[in-house]
Parts: C-alpha cells; sequence; structure tokens
C-alpha cells in the first residue's frame, strides 16, 4: 500500500509513464488506485512520430499491468519521508501465512 499512498499525494503532478510496448506520455496525474491504474489529464505523447495515432488524444486510462515505469517530478518526492513510510511499513508483522502451513 505504500505505493499506492505515495501516488495519491502527486495528483495534479506532471508524470512520464513509460508502457511496456514503449510507449512514453506525459501527463497530469488525476487519479490512481490500489492497482496503480492510472488517469492522465491533457497527455502528449513523448515520442509523437513513432504514435501518430496518439496526438490528438487529450486524457488517457492505463491499467496498472502495462506500466513499466513513472517518471516523477524531482521537487515532488520528499525521500526522508518516502524512506520512513518504507522502514516503518518493512516493520510491521505481515497478516500473510506461509503457503505450506494448513490451517485447521
Amino acid at each position: 500500500m505504500l505505493f499506492y499512498s505515495f501516488f495519491k499525494t502527486l495528483v495534479d503532478q506532471e508524470v512520464t509513464v513509460e508502457l511496456k510496448n514503449d510507449l512514453a506520455i506525459t501527463g497530469v496525474l488525476k487519479s490512481v488506485d490500489q492497482f496503480l491504474n492510472i488517469k492522465l489529464d491533457n497527455i502528449h505523447v513523448v515520442d509523437e512520430e513513432r504514435y501518430p495515432h496518439m496526438i490528438t488524444v487529450k486524457n488517457c486510462f492505463i491499467r496498472g499491468s502495462v506500466v513499466r515505469y513513472v517518471k516523477l517530478p524531482a521537487q515532488a518526492v520528499d525521500t526522508a519521508l518516502l524512506q520512513d513510510a518504507a522502514r516503518r511499513e518493512a516493520a510491521q508483522p505481515s497478516t500473510a501465512q506461509p503457503a505450506n502451513v494448513k490451517v485447521k
């Protein structure tokens, strides 16, 4: 849930999302859900010559499973806060049970 919480803080920031098919889209992050599905507004494609059919598209919904990476604005990332949150999440005991344990 750490990444979901982090991405929620980036709403209304401009991000670049690269997809697994090498399409890179820059736009304003409007929403993100727990599956890291992303909605972008005011988009433009980084390589318009390769994807001319995307020039007229103004907003899009991107399924989280097709995202390779998300490039974030450096000023929007508080690395100290992110590291602290990651440490706290790692320190929490896991509620998941090992796969080889049978529960009666």
